[in-house]
């Protein structure tokens, strides 16, 4: 007669099963911080700055939620002749992620997302013309590694839509120097077409 398994058996087992997923976070890549900085924009027609903040918290191992908001206020441009006035324009991002380690120091990371725009009302050539609110997604997949132990880096590609513009695939890449453990500064840099969006301020990571 098979004797059924102790409470120490089942421990054991839960704790074998779950080995993989426990280790599956890249040593020395935190996915608990929040970050804060100065943003710019540079497009074929329209520059613009402002500031941002960026968080993400880890939910398991594997899986994190993030979000994000920028503010920025775009520089008076000319359309031929018409005088394009400054403008706000907002954007907010909140996605889920997840991570997987395929190396001693470097993560597997896929991240997907809502994102909206905002535009405040603008004003060109002397008339003003109402703003405009724009519903998004987002989806990105690439690697983010532990360079050395004040040192890492990402590179992710992308793709992002929405019924109000045409989709488009971008690229991004950014790293992070770290002061000490809860400390450091990131800079993040995303390419698309006719469009480069920047990114530097601190991090405090727990």
């Amino acid at each position: 007669m098979k004797r059924s398994p102790t409470r120490n058996h089942l421990t054991a087992l839960i704790l074998l099963a779950a080995l993989p997923f426990a280790a599956s976070a890249a040593d020395g890549l935190n996915y608990n911080y929040v970050e804060g900085g100065y943003v710019a924009t540079n497009s074929d027609d329209i520059d613009a700055d402002g500031w941002g903040i960026n968080a993400s918290a880890a939910l398991t191992p594997n899986w994190s939620l993030f979000g994000s908001y920028t503010g920025q206020k775009t520089d008076p441009f000319f359309v031929g002749s018409t005088r394009v006035d400054s403008s706000n324009a907002d954007q907010w991002r909140l996605g889920v992620g997840y991570n997987y380690g395929i190396g001693a120091n470097t993560d597997l990371v896929a991240r997907a997302a809502y994102d909206k725009h905002k535009v405040d009302d603008v004003t060109i050539g002397g008339v003003n013309y109402g703003g405009d609110d724009v519903d998004g997604y987002s989806a990105e997949v690439g690697v983010r590694s532990a360079l050395t132990n004040n040192l890492e880096g990402y590179a992710l590609a992308g793709y992002e839509d929405s019924s109000d513009f045409e989709g488009d695939f971008y690229g991004r890449i950014g790293a992070q120097v770290k002061f000490n453990p809860n400390w450091g500064l990131s800079g993040d840099v995303k390419f698309a077409d006719g469009d480069t969006q920047y990114f530097i301020g601190p991090r405090y990571s727990w």
